[in-house]
């Protein structure tokens, strides 16, 4: 296989060319090297949780040393992952949290968002009034950590939902309680000898991935944007194209906007400044990558310099002084990669230290300061550059990135008559939804996946979705994506969207796909759908509204869309979970599900099949929609 035709990224396609003539491994070579995979592992029908084992299931050995048919350790894989997922995003949030109750006008961490502190602390029954709002920003965060364990009680967040969508939640038993709990009482219930029944590992993990979306993610977010500020309109600029060839370069790459933050302060340090100038550097250069790209662009502007598969030919270019990081998504491999050329690999948590990185631990509570040595190791690590092994490639595209849904609001208001209506509402986009003008709404979230061509899904699916007068809200590398193919630019409306969608996007001065942020901000779409749904008095799974996840690969996008799905929102998935070796598996998670939640997911690696499969449901969608909403203005006339 050529490795060039794994990739549509002209970007990585060059320095893929560099990285054979320079000696090193990527992931690229490492697929070409696997062959095929474990079919055991692709079909979920392997299980390895007991001693006993492996057990692999076939035709002939039609269950587990211990009795479990392929359905209970389909279930058992399925429902872990979703549990993986939840912790991971959810352990984010503590950190968040935890961050959040450091705060403190004199310290390193500062409430930036006073009133949406003091909206929140509200929705929370906490007194605001007479108070220092430091003093509610630590309460804030005291209830936001009994969430992970509180011993009674559902998730805090739930009551923002739809009407109609708690009562459903609360019918299948799905609401989340503690966030540690629902991890734990799944670790517990596929340890051997207990949980052997796929229909109850299904619910399972649909409540174990609510909280994440509905709890833990929610969290993260709403605590960033208080902290650090809610992101809004920013330019800025994607792809490897970025780096600058004489300036210091540094890369942050990870999830934590705790880190992030300080590091993006850091290098604004004027006594850094001149030590780069001294070191022969103009200056220093900071970009992102993977979910702490899509955090420092759309807060400060800071430049995209890739997603999740670029970040071995990051250091391929020779260019990057440090690449600096701290959980999630991080290949263990960029320090092999590091190690032939002159680049730091700084790893910052103890939850994520990897051998042979340089190991600088991070730590809140002297934040500023453990930043500022962190960026001073890369920035005196400027001279020992190789510039005979320097190749920056020259493509980038821009972007305007940052919409969260105050900023969606915000735009919305360009448009309302104030004669008639209110602003700071979202009823702009109920009405050109309600019209037609734009057809609805696809979330196009996740990951990179080798095991299918990086960014074509992506960007073919959001290309056929606009065409076809959908708007597209993202997160993730799937943003990073769009980023990088300029389908984040104000022009793509003209030269991509379909004649409504464009109409809109020039009315409301917005691109025709919306960059929403990193993965853990998925709980900005759940925000935007029940706003919506909310404001017609409807359910979400009423709504004309898809979430799709075209190279998925970390069991945070497990989580995502089963959480997704359990809102009530189709979700559709460009590659095949782990769960095919199990037919009853299929059949809920693709079928069932929809008679008890009204969302299902939909499987199929042909992008163009997929982006297919999801307008012509969106338009079923539509008929429905259509329909309740005719029955809810006849019910108010006649009221």
């Amino acid at each position: 296989m050529d490795k060039k035709l794994m990739t549509i990224d002209l970007n990585s396609r060059i320095l893929l060319e560099k990285a054979e003539k320079d000696g090193v491994e990527t992931m690229y070579d490492r697929k070409i090297a696997m062959k095929s995979q474990c079919g055991f592992g692709l079909q979920g029908g392997c299980c390895r949780i007991c001693g006993m084992g492996p057990c692999r299931i076939t035709p002939k050995t039609p269950r587990g040393l211990c009795g479990a048919d392929v359905h209970t350790i389909v279930g058992r894989n399925f429902a872990r992952m979703c549990a993986g997922g939840t912790a991971a995003h959810s352990d984010h949030a503590r950190d968040i949290a935890h961050t959040m109750a450091l705060t403190s006008r004199e310290g390193n961490y500062k409430i930036r968002e006073e009133d949406k502190l003091i909206e929140l602390a509200k929705d929370w029954g906490i007194e605001t009034e007479g108070k220092d709002i430091y003093d509610i920003a630590h309460e804030a965060a005291d209830i936001a950590l009994m969430e992970f364990g509180k011993p009674y009680g559902i998730s805090i967040f739930l009551k923002n939902a739809p009407t109609k969508r708690q009562e459903i939640w609360k019918e299948l038993g799905i609401e989340p309680r503690a966030i540690d709990r629902e991890i734990a009482t799944v670790m517990h219930s596929t340890h051997i000898g207990c949980c052997a029944d796929i229909d109850s590992l299904i619910n399972l993990s649909l409540r174990t991935s609510m909280a994440d979306g509905w709890q833990g993610s929610m969290i993260g977010t709403k605590f960033s944007d208080i902290m650090f500020g809610t992101p809004t309109p920013q330019q800025t600029e994607a792809n490897l194209g970025v780096l600058e060839e004489n300036q210091v370069n540094i890369i942050l790459h990870g999830h934590e906007p705790s880190l992030s933050e300080m590091i993006v302060l850091a290098t604004e340090d004027p006594e850094l400044v001149a030590l780069a100038k001294e070191m022969g550097a103009e200056g220093i250069n900071i970009s992102g990558m993977c979910c702490t790209g899509n955090e420092i662009t759309m807060r400060h502007g800071i430049k995209i310099a890739g997603d999740f598969h670029q970040q071995e030919l990051a250091l391929v270019t020779g260019a990057v002084e440090a690449m600096i990081v701290d959980v999630q998504c991080v290949f263990p491999a960029l320090s092999r990669v590091a190690d032939c050329y002159h680049t730091k690999f700084i790893t910052t948590s103890k939850k994520a230290k990897i051998t042979g990185s340089i190991y600088m631990e991070f730590k809140e509570e002297n934040a500023y300061q453990d930043a500022l040595q962190i960026v001073r190791e890369a920035v005196l690590n400027f001279k020992n550059r190789d510039e005979s092994r320097v190749l920056i490639p020259e493509l980038k595209s821009s972007a305007t990135v940052g919409y969260s849904v105050d900023a969606i609001i915000k735009q919305l208001d360009r448009v309302v008559n104030t004669e008639i209506d209110k602003q700071g509402t979202i009823k702009p986009l109920v009405d050109v939804i309600k019209s037609g003008t734009i057809r609805g709404v696809v979330g196009v979230v996740g990951c990179n996946n080798a095991r299918v061509t990086s960014n074509l899904a992506h960007t073919t699916i959001m290309k056929e979705l606009i065409k076809n007068d959908i708007l597209v809200v993202t997160t993730g590398c799937g943003a990073s994506a769009a980023a990088k193919f300029g389908l984040m630019e104000k022009s793509a409306a003209k030269k991509y969207a379909g004649k409504g969608l464009a109409t809109v996007c020039e009315l409301v001065d917005i691109p025709p796909v919306l960059h929403m942020g990193s993965c853990v901000d998925c709980s900005r779409i759940l925000d935007v759908a029940s706003a919506i749904a909310n404001f017609v008095d409807m359910d979400i799974s009423d709504l004309p509204l898809a979430g799709v996840a075209p190279e998925w690969m970390s069991e945070k996008a497990v989580a995502i869309g089963t959480y997704i799905v359990a809102s009530g929102i189709d979700t559709y998935l460009g590659v095949m979970p782990p769960v095919g070796g199990s037919s009853r598996a299929v059949e809920i998670l693709c079928g069932e599900l929809e008679n008890q939640v009204g969302a299902s997911f939909t499987v199929n690696e042909n992008p163009e099949e997929l982006a297919a499969l999801i307008i012509a449901d969106i338009e079923k969608k539509r008929v429905h929609f259509e329909k309740v909403y005719e029955e809810k203005l006849c019910e108010k006339a006649d009221a």
